[in-house]
């Protein structure tokens, strides 16, 4: 390439087996066709069997990175992933203020409010969701909880799909600009509809709900996508089209992996093969 394409940042902790966290973030945002800048805020011990350890990496080293990349290659859209402590949230908080990063500002900024692995795990110390209800709530651009994530964040239990218009409008009165609740664990129901909210209006993104337990990084996915697409200059309502339309291709060609759940895929978006041995 002779120019430069469009760079998509995400702040997030690192998976060993690779489905989640921020080695999911980088394969979304190749095939979606940005290039993938990282601020890693935590080192994961981790299988499909459960997350076993972990190592925080000092706050002002996951600011360092931050500020190191938006300063000399340039961020057109920022997403978290997992923040691990209220310290990290902290100076997150203050390094994409100065990079130019969030409501209000230039580059859209896309808080995936990670709190727990997919086995349960809890991936913030105590001070770790109100730092984030309150410190990166106010700035995100659009904030994409599942609906256990919700639970924590609003208190509200959502059972029904049209619950899921009062966790959104609970969670605009937090601060972000756009919300946007996703629909994976509502198992009940036979399609999985995400619902994005702008404070007035609802925009529903339906989809298939597939049959498959291997569901690994889904939420990573849709968010990394989400913010590749906003990268790219999509509006926010074409963005979330997009994150839908790739997490459901994801979703659909998943694999097994490991003992338990295997992760979702990006490989169905590469190009075949003409290399010939």
């Amino acid at each position: 390439m002779s120019t430069r394409p469009p760079a998509a940042l995400t702040i997030a902790g690192s998976d060993s087996g690779g489905a989640a966290g921020l080695q999911a973030d980088l394969r979304t945002f190749l095939t979606c066709g940005v290039h993938g800048l990282v601020a890693v805020t935590a080192v994961t011990v981790q299988n499909t069997l459960g997350v076993h350890d972990r190592a925080d990496i000092p706050a002002r080293i996951v600011a360092g990175q931050i500020e190191a990349v938006a300063a000399d290659m340039g961020v057109d859209a920022a997403k978290t992933g997992m923040l691990a402590s209220g310290e990290i949230i902290d100076e997150v908080a203050g390094a994409v203020d100065d990079a130019g990063i969030g409501r209000g500002a230039a580059v859209p900024f896309v808080v995936d409010p990670v709190a727990a692995s997919m086995t349960g795990h809890p991936l913030f110390d105590d001070g770790g969701l109100t730092a984030l209800r309150d410190r990166l709530l106010p700035r995100a651009t659009v904030v994409t909880p599942n609906l256990d994530e919700v639970r924590l964040l609003t208190g509200i239990e959502v059972t029904r799909r049209e619950d899921m218009r009062d966790a959104a409008r609970a969670l605009y009165d937090l601060g972000p600009e756009y919300v946007l609740v996703k629909s994976g664990h509502l198992v009940h129901d036979s399609e999985c509809v995400d619902v994005l909210y702008d404070g007035s209006d609802f925009v529903e993104l339906p989809g298939p709900r597939l049959d498959t337990p291997h569901t690994h990084g889904a939420g990573d996915a849709m968010a990394s996508a989400l913010t590749a697409g906003l990268a790219r200059g999509m509006s926010m309502v074409d963005a979330a089209r997009f994150a839908k339309w790739f997490v459901a291709g994801a979703v659909a060609h998943s694999y097994p992996m490991g003992a338990k759940i295997g992760p979702v895929s990006a490989f169905w978006r590469l190009a075949p093969e003409d290399f010939d041995a």
